[in-house]
């Protein structure tokens, strides 16, 4: 997976990481099995996740490519093997990092 290109392309990444939480959620509702392995990081992620997004839609993001990791990854560090869409946010801390793809 790529990093985006402009801030449009990492708005819909970001976006679809939010996606994923909710899904991941709808799943655990039926397995409390699973449930275990997802609960030490799932509502902190989602909400980083969508004060993340929140903050590229009303424009008070600060913009990519200023060599700072996102406020998930110390979560995503810790719990990185049990993220099923991990390499999603990967890229989307890679492009807000090092910046938009040429």
């Amino acid at each position: 997976m790529k990093k985006a290109h402009n801030l449009n392309e990492l708005i819909d990444l970001v976006h679809e990481a939010v996606y994923e939480v909710d899904e991941l959620r709808a799943c655990l509702e039926h397995d409390d099995d699973e449930a275990a392995t997802y609960t030490p990081f799932m509502d902190d992620l989602d909400r980083m996740l969508r004060t993340l997004h929140e903050s590229m839609m009303s424009g008070k993001y600060e913009g990519a490519g200023k060599g700072e990791d996102l406020p998930f990854m110390p979560l995503f560090k810790k719990h990185e093997r049990s993220i099923p869409f991990r390499e999603l946010l990967r890229v989307i801390n890679a492009t807000h990092r090092e910046g938009y793809e040429a």
